[in-house]
């Protein structure tokens, strides 16, 4: 898995390409969101378009990123989740915790 960040009329986008399988990842994105913080950036999207695969380890780095946004006093959202991806959301329910998507543009305008 790999990622890249852009701004999109003042909400960070994060692109997640590949496998979401947890390991090392969660902490880069971790980290990458704790500097998010640090920059005052709270409004984020997971763009998951690239998503191909996501167990219950990228299940958990979501929700970690989700706590970690609300405990700064921001958000995160998914948009563009395949499927296959946003079965393991609704199976599992956390739909009702964290905010899914179709676009990218529907979840960034969900912020105004």
């Amino acid at each position: 898995m790999k990622f890249s960040t852009k701004e999109l009329h003042g909400v960070t986008v994060i692109k997640m390409e590949g496998s979401m399988l947890g390991g090392p990842e969660a902490s880069e994105l971790n980290n990458a969101l704790h500097k998010l913080i640090d920059a005052k950036k709270k409004k984020i999207v997971v763009d998951l378009s690239e998503v191909t695969l996501m167990n219950s380890s990228g299940l958990g780095m979501l929700i970690g990123g989700v706590t970690t946004m609300r405990n700064a006093n921001g958000d995160l959202k998914i948009a563009g989740a395949n499927e296959k991806v946003s079965q393991v959301f609704k199976i599992t329910k956390v739909n009702n915790v964290i905010e899914l998507h179709d676009s990218v543009k529907a979840a960034v305008e969900s912020f105004k």
